[in-house]
């Protein structure tokens, strides 16, 4: 029987696309090795008779062949995430993006299931655009500093799927997330909107990385939902890179005061500067004395493309992202 087939269907993002594809009458299957995804994520559609939840790696999935081969559409959003892992785990980050993608997109070509690729903003790197559009060049960073390897891993794989697009005619869509937030998203992997939101509740200090000048655009993780489904249902928007995220850009310093006006929150805002938050390399591996860490200044997506295509944008203001996200978190 025909399904819908989502790896890291257990995470945040994963976990609200699921419940988006049941209620719309899909049969789902979940393939998630829950190394940052959660079964209490799905707790809401468990025991929902056409859902089933696989607990393995994609490359561990011995069923996967035949999973593909059934499904009419792969969402394939696993993936290693959060700024802190990135930095302490390269490694895992690495490998687990360019083998597992392989594997699955081999799994996809024998029967060429369309398949959707989550990527990031990451890709973009240290470019001082004001906006970032879809085909702009990329500047990443230099190799010594951990914090790129998920931007380049990423990468990899936009070039991995684009490459089966054209060499195995698999219908691949890439969609760059930029900082999608909301309900089910933690804050124990460094995102840092609800790691505001936990501190501000518990009236302890928002602790601020670099000088918080660097500006971010959230968006809201059920316009994100609504994108993704979208450009699934789109046939012109395969072998097409989207952005999909906010345009309300925000600095972090502006952000974590934002958080404590609505939260009404008696925090204060703690400053720490990178080299202080990140450990400095003393090895042979990167430059010694230069910090690992580096951060883009500004991270706003150009989203006309996506509305061209498909007819929507996210829309939910930062204000509101911030109230639905702080409703979600219980102490």
């Amino acid at each position: 029987m025909k399904h819908i087939l989502v790896t890291g269907g257990a995470g945040f993002i994963g976990s609200h696309l699921v419940e988006r594809l049941l209620n719309d009458g899909k049969r789902v299957v979940v393939i998630d090795d829950l190394s940052t995804g959660r079964l209490e994520n799905l707790c809401a559609v468990k025991n929902h008779p056409r859902l089933r939840v696989i607990e393995s790696k994609i490359s561990e999935c011995r069923e996967l062949p035949k999973l593909a081969a059934n499904a009419d559409f792969i969402f394939h959003l696993a993936a290693t995430v959060g700024v802190e892992l990135v930095v302490k785990s390269a490694l895992q980050v690495l490998e687990a993006g360019f083998d597992e993608t392989q594997i699955l997109l081999r799994a996809a070509a024998a029967n060429r299931t369309p398949l959707l690729l989550t990527s990031t903003s990451e890709v973009y790197g240290k470019s001082v655009k004001p906006e970032f559009s879809e085909d702009d060049d990329l500047l990443i960073g230099p190799p010594g500093q951990s914090r790129w390897s998920y931007a380049c891993s990423k990468l990899t794989d936009e070039f991995l799927a684009l490459a089966y697009a054209r060499e195995k005619h698999v219908p691949v869509v890439i969609a760059r997330l930029f900082n999608t937030v909301g309900p089910r998203q933690t804050g124990r992997y460094g995102m840092v909107l609800p790691r505001f939101i936990t501190a501000a509740k518990r009236d302890e200090p928002l602790t601020v990385f670099g000088n918080g000048r660097q500006t971010r655009c959230f968006c809201h993780v059920g316009d994100a939902v609504e994108a993704l489904v979208r450009l699934q249902n789109c046939k012109r928007a395969r072998g097409e890179i989207f952005n999909v995220g906010g345009t309300e850009e925000i600095s972090i310093l502006d952000l974590a005061r934002l958080v404590i006006k609505t939260l009404g929150s008696k925090s204060k805002i703690q400053i720490v500067p990178y080299d202080k938050a990140y450990p400095v390399s003393s090895t042979g591996y990167g430059v010694v004395g230069v910090p690992t860490f580096d951060d883009m200044r500004r991270r706003k997506p150009q989203v006309k493309k996506l509305e061209r295509f498909v007819k929507f944008k996210p829309r939910t203001p930062l204000r509101e992202i911030v109230r639905l996200t702080a409703n979600a978190i219980s102490l």
